[in-house]
């Protein structure tokens, strides 16, 4: 590997840690200043997410949408392109999840839930694709217009579950009608965490597998390091960045999916929950690899199991968590200014010292060989003194 991809390569690991450190740091001041000790805060912090296997267990299952949404950043952006619409692909696709039984009369069991997720998929697809097309086509920038679209997608959620798809015996709270309880996802035998979680894991793993090991993925990487030369090269750039669009969109989809099917059990206001936000900060701390997108989610699905803690404990409010994902997000962007500088730096400073210590060393084998060749030339010349 040469030097500059392995600072690359250091800078993708280090700098997203220093990003978290620091907000973690920034998150401690701020409970500071509202008189709770930060060290108890971290410490609650901590073992909330991971300190048993009850917070696990929370962990893991919060992480499972996380993963799936934040591959809807992750996979465009190896296309060139910035999306931030997965929270509006998410909630079409419990939607679509929880609608297809008033259209289709499903299955029992295992084919129904198929069914259902599929639908879930296929709807998130045909939304995030909708963002590529506009962008390839008519210029439109995909990172406004997958925003924008979110709050469309919101306000047609809204009014489906609230107008005509309402369950009549949702009183307080609108939803739709629940799922049959056979095409419902289950939990892991074992453990209180449902499915969604080994989909998630594998939608990870397959995309990385894509990206990296074929040429498919390959191609899609080209056109997102430069689009204009892919297309040079013959290569179909509209094709591939619509495709990673719809990838995106359908694992956003698929998350939406499993939060009814597994979770709710009908599509409510609940599966509003910034899920699809939260994903953004996910991909953008893992570099949007989707390999590094596993451990990024379980972190961050830990401080959302978190906050509950922190309220019983502390009296801090549940939604404190979220300030330390803002922390954690503006200086993961802020990061992206000493992207390439900070192992640089290091590596200058290495390099300089090493050159000092090997001029050092090498003086001081000047030095030893000229005080070597100064008592041979005085014992020589002692030598012919006595032999005279």
């Amino acid at each position: 590997m040469d030097r500059a991809r392995l600072r690359l390569s250091v800078d993708a690991v280090l700098l997203p840690m220093l990003a978290m450190a620091g907000a973690l740091l920034l998150f401690g001041a701020f409970v500071w200043l509202g008189g709770t000790d930060p060290l108890e805060a971290w410490a609650l912090l901590f073992k909330g997410a991971f300190g048993d296997a009850f917070s696990w267990q929370n962990t893991l299952q919060r992480a499972a949408p996380l993963m799936l949404t934040a591959l809807c950043v992750a996979i465009p952006h190896q296309a060139g392109l910035m999306v931030i619409g997965g929270e509006g692909a998410l909630v079409l696709g419990g939607l679509a999840c929880a609608a297809l039984p008033y259209g289709l009369a499903l299955p029992m069991g295992l084919p129904g839930t198929v069914l259902v997720l599929l639908a879930s998929a296929v709807m998130g697809a045909l939304w995030m694709a909708l963002v590529g097309v506009m962008r390839e086509y008519r210029g439109v920038n995909e990172t406004i217009s997958s925003l924008l679209m979110s709050y469309i997608a919101i306000g047609v959620f809204k009014h489906l579950v609230e107008g005509p798809m309402r369950d009549p015996s949702s009183l307080n709270k609108p939803s739709t009608l629940s799922l049959d309880p056979s095409v419902l996802v289950g939990s892991i035998p074992g453990y209180d965490v449902h499915w969604g979680l080994v989909w998630g894991v594998l939608a990870c793993l397959a995309a990385g597998v894509w990206l990296y090991a074929t040429t498919h993925g390959f191609a899609t990487r080209v056109v997102g390091g430069n689009s204009r030369a892919a297309r040079l090269v013959g290569l179909p750039s509209h094709g591939l960045v619509i495709t990673a669009c719809a990838l995106g969109g359908a694992c956003a989809g698929l998350a939406g999916g499993f939060e009814v099917a597994a979770v709710h059990t009908n599509a409510n206001a609940a599966l509003i929950a910034g899920l699809g936000y939260t994903g953004i900060l996910v991909s953008f701390v893992a570099r949007h690899n989707p390999i590094a997108v596993i451990p990024v989610a379980i972190l961050f699905g830990g401080f959302g199991s978190a906050g509950s803690l922190l309220q019983r404990r502390l009296d801090l409010p549940d939604a404190s968590v979220l300030v330390l994902q803002g922390f954690a997000f503006v200086l993961i962007l802020a990061s992206e200014a000493w992207r390439g500088r900070l192992t640089e730096g290091a590596w200058q400073g290495w390099a300089s010292w090493r050159a000092a210590q090997t001029g050092q060393a090498m003086e001081q084998a000047h030095e030893t060989s000229r005080q070597r060749l100064a008592r041979e030339h005085a014992a020589a010349t002692t030598a012919g003194k006595e032999a005279a």
